[in-house]
């Protein structure tokens, strides 16, 4: 493993990416908003990179992509590079369907143990092949691809997930991703409350709450998340009590909780009524990001994250404390792009944890796909 200088995702796919709100980073191509109507999508939902709809917005931006680097040429395929087997999957065989594409994806985990390759048919004919090495891209599956009769050419398209993948590669480099959302929630909730803070208080609640188990109630969804510690923070609820409630099914959705704490919001602390208000009123309103500033927090720390380490910093150093592009991925873009492939980048990531505000672009936060950082890989 070594590192390989700095780069960052624009080198890959300039600005072809959709975060959360599937609105293009490149203002040529149509968003969620444009392609509503015609796609006959409910106003105010924004589908989920697992949902059907998803699919559907994905594949119209990615044919507008191509119509504006080569006119006149159809996609015809597309190959999927992902980290997560559950997820990853069914995201590539929705836009395979919503497409009417063939399909072939990689689905990255790296581990200790010796390298495995494993592939498996999909009901729609599309093709997985799962890897315990990154540096597969670099030989193995470019071979399988071929071998599987796939041209790699301008009628096919690389769709990458960011998070994960390209940036922080799963069993290599993704504890930092997961420490910087963490170190987020903490700074939030510890602003909020001020000195009514309890560290390990809210290390036993989110650490314990981040946990499958409870995934039905938080919907597995960080803004869930960093609202109920804040609200356990601020003694309204105790976390035992909740994990019982939770658990005998007394307590089921977390609506059902921001719905019960604002019967109560009388006995918040007078600091937290505002903040309560906003969130209440996103959630309500549909939006899957409702906890604005810890997004905004989770943004700031997560550039801050990436390239900040000296180039001559160990590899281990690189790989435990800073977020790294993942060089296998770097280079299969850059080679395919080269052969008139579209690079197209996919992220599950907010908008606002993606994206400065004004005030943070004003001293000089960028992107995250523009943020130059470490490249590193076999």
């Amino acid at each position: 493993m070594k590192c390989y200088g700095l780069s960052a995702l624009t080198d890959l796919w300039g600005d072809f990416i959709v975060y959360r709100n599937l609105s293009p980073a490149d203002q040529r191509l149509p968003g969620l908003g444009d392609l509503r109507v015609s796609l006959g999508l409910l106003d105010g939902l924004v589908p989920r990179k697992n949902e059907t709809d998803y699919a559907r917005v994905v594949v119209e931006i990615l044919k507008q992509a191509r119509a504006s680097t080569a006119p006149g040429v159809e996609i015809r395929r597309i190959v999927f590079l992902g980290d997560t087997r559950l997820l990853d999957s069914t995201a590539f065989a929705n836009l395979c369907e919503a497409g009417g594409w063939p399909g072939i994806a990689f689905i990255g985990s790296e581990n200790a143990a010796p390298f495995a390759v494993q592939t498996e048919p999909m009901p729609g004919g599309q093709v997985l092949y799962l890897s315990n090495r990154w540096a597969a891209l670099d030989d193995a599956f470019r071979e399988f691809v071929a071998a599987h009769g796939f041209p790699v050419d301008e009628h096919t398209a690389l769709l990458i997930d960011m998070d994960k993948t390209a940036l922080g590669a799963r069993g290599r480099n993704a504890a930092v991703i997961d420490d910087a959302r963490v170190q987020a929630v903490e700074e939030t909730v510890a602003g909020l409350l001020g000195s009514a803070f309890d560290p390990q208080g809210f290390c036993a609640a989110y650490d314990l709450l981040v946990q499958p188990e409870f995934h039905p109630f938080t919907g597995d969804n960080q803004d869930y998340l960093a609202y109920t510690c804040l609200i356990l923070g601020s003694g309204l609820e105790t976390l035992e009590g909740l994990v019982s409630r939770i658990r005998v099914g007394e307590m089921r959705t977390f609506r059902q909780f921001i719905a019960e704490v604002d019967g109560r919001s009388a006995a918040l602390p007078s600091s937290l009524e505002a903040i309560h208000k906003e969130i209440l009123a996103n959630v309500q309103a549909g939006d899957p990001t409702p906890f604005k500033p810890f997004r905004y927090n989770e943004f700031r720390i997560t550039s801050t994250r990436m390239g900040w380490l000296p180039e001559q910093s160990a590899v281990e150093k690189l790989l435990s404390e800073e977020i790294v592009l993942t060089r296998e991925v770097r280079d299969l873009a850059q080679d395919w792009r080269r052969l008139g492939v579209l690079v197209f980048g996919l992220s599950d990531k907010p908008d606002e944890a993606s994206l400065p505000t004004p005030e943070l672009a004003v001293q000089g936060f960028v992107p995250l796909h523009h943020k130059p950082t470490h490249v590193v890989g076999e």
